[in-house]
């Protein structure tokens, strides 16, 4: 089996990581399980340089395969705001559930058509001899009047998928799992990594 580093300390994302990794035949663990405590500055422009930069450090720290995502949402009437800094927005220490009711507030008075979101997710695997593969994915939405919903995390109490009539954290996690940006960009490197390293 290949052990593979995922650039990360997030619990919630590991365990959504694992769930749609399971069978695939790679053995996955994070970044403390490998025995690496160290920040890795997300400094660029898109979500597939931020998942490189993660991914290539991590690979060039261990000499194994890593991968490394980032992600975020996109909002249509901010811009296309937070995007590369939903996780930085409003402060890495502020609760998603205060992140959560400043976008609510934001757009109050914003009519559905206008309230049009994604999240999006890319996802690096950088080998230990340097080369790198890409994989991106989204899922769209729109932003809820309310937060709604106890499952997911981070901006999912918000994100209302219309085709399934409820927010991503209202969904089971097979459900979110099998629509997610996260879902659909793993399975997406999961089926190269298969090729590549077959």
């Amino acid at each position: 089996m290949t052990e593979i580093i995922f650039a990360t300390q997030n619990a919630n994302k590991m365990r959504e990581v694992r769930e749609i990794m399971s069978g695939s035949g790679f053995i996955v663990k994070s970044m403390l399980e490998a025995g690496f405590d160290f920040d890795i500055p997300e400094n660029g422009d898109t979500f597939a340089e931020n998942a490189l930069i993660k991914a290539r450090a991590v690979a060039e720290a261990s000499g194994v395969l890593a991968l490394a995502d980032d992600s975020g949402i996109e909002i249509d009437f901010l811009g296309g705001e937070p995007g590369v800094y939903s996780a930085r927005y409003m402060g890495y220490d502020t609760p998603y559930g205060v992140k959560n009711r400043r976008i609510v507030e934001l757009m109050k008075d914003v009519p559905e058509e206008r309230r049009g979101a994604r999240f999006v997710c890319a996802i690096a695997a950088v080998f230990p001899d340097g080369r790198s593969i890409v994989e991106e994915a989204s899922v769209e939405g729109i932003i809820a009047n309310e937060p709604r919903g106890g499952s997911g995390f981070g901006y999912d109490p918000i994100f209302y998928v219309t085709e399934y009539g409820c927010t991503t954290a209202e969904m089971t996690t097979l459900q979110k799992n099998a629509i997610s940006h996260r879902g659909k960009a793993l399975k997406q490197m999961r089926r190269r990594l298969a090729h590549v390293l077959d």
